[in-house]
């Protein structure tokens, strides 16, 4: 691996910080890309990486992302990111935690975490037993935000989609609209069985296939290989797994002319938005559809900080304006000529101070 302010990805980050703790074993890089609205804020992820690099490059990226992703909604939050190396056996300890939330007080404010992929909101508990600097915390009320936030992403990117059908279809509603589902946990789960209430139609695809049938069963949809989804011929491809899966040839597989769902990071490459706009295909840019979970475990966060009640209406209201972002940025897009991916940016570059 090389130096990491020479990656790429690497984007002028304030503070990229290796946590190594030998009595827990825990190895984690923080990552903290911008404090220009506010504490950094941005999930742990728990996962495998093949080499430390792929680690490297998954804190930078997401980091940046959440910068992008408060900023244009609204939060007065900046962007960071965690990512914990997990073992090849995927083992998480208590110990391991309690490490990981040291660090994270040790930030003294400057970071602020939540769950992400392979963190669960026991595992924020058990963090937030070391640092107040945790977001996404059981709730107890119907009335009150927070909690697991995949229920608010599902939510906004459901309002994603279906502002992406009326802008590029011109359909004023997703029934009998065709949606291929990629990934089907929590997120991309959530988002099936909303668009099946309104009556869309759907294919659905996980790499843990029995789930992907099991929620097909459930909502009288169809079902992809996981190698098969991406070209299905669809009104909309929606995924909501892993990232980078727009590249060369998964562009090229695509039969569909929108593209939008919650996956973090999905162009594999910056030239792989114009892509998509060279081929027709809208783009929702991951970070504004996506917003959801992160604007619930912000307005909770806040609220116990300043010792209010946190509102759930008031985080379903941020969330409806999901699609007025979308918009904006789709119509900039067709007055440029420049694809959705480069004005969001450049939108949130401005927002962070960075324009």
């Amino acid at each position: 691996m090389t130096a990491f302010w020479t990656e790429a990805d690497f984007d002028d980050h304030e503070l990229v910080q290796l946590v190594r703790d030998r009595r827990s074993g825990l190895t984690a890089i923080i990552a903290l890309h911008s404090t220009h609205l506010g504490p950094a804020a941005g999930g742990t992820r728990f996962w495998h990486y093949a080499d430390a690099g792929e680690a490297m490059r998954d804190a930078l990226r997401l980091s940046r992302g959440m910068s992008y992703k408060n900023a244009m909604a609204g939060l007065p939050m900046g962007g960071g990111k965690a990512v914990i190396l997990a073992g090849e056996d995927k083992a998480k300890t208590p110990d391991m935690l309690a490490a990981f939330g040291d660090a994270v007080e040790a930030l003294g404010g400057r970071y602020v975490t939540a769950e992400d992929v392979g963190i669960g909101e026991s595992d924020m508990v058990a963090v937030s037993q070391r640092t107040d600097y945790v977001s996404g915390l059981p709730v107890s009320g119907e009335g009150a935000a927070g909690g697991d936030p995949g229920p608010f992403t599902a939510m906004g990117i459901y309002h994603g989609i279906k502002a992406a059908v009326r802008y590029k279809l011109g359909k004023d509603s997703v029934e009998g609209v065709h949606v291929a589902i990629q990934g089907t946990g929590s997120v991309g789960g959530g988002v099936a069985r909303l668009l099946a209430k309104d009556g869309a139609r759907l294919t659905l695809s996980d790499i843990n296939q029995a789930r992907a049938a099991e929620l097909a069963e459930e909502l009288g949809a169809q079902t992809a290989a996981p190698d098969a989804i991406m070209g299905v011929a669809c009104d909309v491809f929606s995924p909501n797994a892993l990232g980078a899966i727009l590249d060369e040839d998964g562009i090229a597989r695509l039969d569909t002319p929108i593209v939008a769902g919650g996956a973090n990071n999905q162009l594999a490459c910056a030239h792989h938005g114009r892509m998509l706009a060279e081929r027709g295909i809208l783009y929702a840019p991951d970070y504004v559809i996506n917003a959801g979970g992160i604007i619930s475990v912000t307005l909770e966060y806040l609220a116990r900080r300043n010792g209010t009640p946190s509102d759930i209406n008031e985080v379903r209201k941020r969330i409806a304006r999901i699609p007025e972002r979308l918009e904006e940025v789709w119509r900039k897009s067709d007055e440029s000529g420049q694809s959705p991916d480069v004005v969001a940016d450049r939108m949130a570059q401005e927002l962070i101070g960075r324009g």
